[in-house]
């Protein structure tokens, strides 16, 4: 099998790359902040340009490391964060979109995020989101955590067509996404975002995983990572040191056999059913 497409297209014809960097639970301890800027940093070295953060992480502390790491390099980056769902009415997004730009230190997102579904109508928050890409506050946008049938509602929306990515919990160990999401937003030419695609850094201790891994002269974690790329799924990783990134970008271009993918099914079967979004 040959190794995965460096870059994956948006709908709208611009490509990104397929592996990017991941900051859930970065910038919360200031011990580590030294190291978790230079680990981001070195990974815009090595191509990972995709920084996804989020307002709710850290309570806008991440924002704030992201910011402090591109720095200089803001033309570099495909950056990405989210606003809570109990921000997302008109105004309420606006605001919060606002506060995160002053965070990054930046005058534009690339790609701006519904966290999640919540109470408030989607139609208000996709009006924030007009607003925001008319102001040129934002260049796409998307959503997070969301299954096949809250994008066929999403889509249904005028102007909820434009959605550009959906960004869930997704890699071996979490399936579900295959049954139905997965094809939907494929007919669609919607890309889906794997967060936590090594499980939060705990690879199963399951035989196969260990075998493919030894086989390839990798790690358990590089395989997980290499097996959601082949997907077709992006997936933003996490690391907080920069020899972590390195070894993440190897998975790039680890490249899994036939034997391995069947392998790794029989370990780890893929859904035969609806199975409900896993969230973390």
């Amino acid at each position: 099998m040959t190794s995965a497409p460096d870059t994956v297209p948006l709908p709208s014809g611009e490509r990104i790359p397929l592996l990017g960097q991941g900051t859930w639970h970065i910038g919360d301890h200031p011990r580590r902040r030294a190291d978790e800027i230079a680990a981001l940093r070195r990974g815009l070295d090595l191509g990972m340009t995709v920084v996804d953060t989020a307002e709710m992480y850290g309570g806008g502390a991440s924002e704030e490391l992201v910011g402090e790491a591109i720095a200089g390099r803001r033309d570099e980056v495909f950056l990405v964060s989210k606003v809570l769902p109990g921000h997302a009415d008109r105004s309420g997004a606006i605001a919060a979109c606002e506060d995160s730009l002053r965070r990054l230190g930046t005058d534009r997102l690339d790609l701006y995020l519904l966290h999640w579904r919540g109470r408030i109508p989607l139609e208000e928050t996709l009006e924030a989101f007009t607003e925001l890409t008319e102001s040129g506050k934002i260049r796409h946008w998307g959503v997070s955590n969301f299954d096949a049938s809250d994008m066929t509602d999403l889509v249904a929306i005028p102007g909820g067509d434009g959605v550009a990515v959906n960004q869930v919990l997704y890699n071996l160990t979490r399936r579900g996404a295959e049954y139905d999401l997965m094809p939907w937003c494929h007919r669609r030419d919607i890309p889906l975002m794997a967060y936590s695609p090594i499980e939060q850094g705990r690879p199963p201790r399951t035989g196969a995983l260990r075998e493919v891994a030894r086989a390839h002269d990798a790690t358990p974690a590089q395989v997980m990572l290499a097996w959601v790329l082949r997907q077709g799924a992006m997936a933003i990783p996490k690391a907080g040191r920069a020899d972590h990134v390195e070894e993440n970008r190897a998975a790039l271009d680890l490249e899994l056999t036939p034997e391995d993918l069947a392998a790794l099914d029989r370990a780890f079967p893929p859904p035969t059913g609806p199975v409900p979004l896993d969230v973390l």
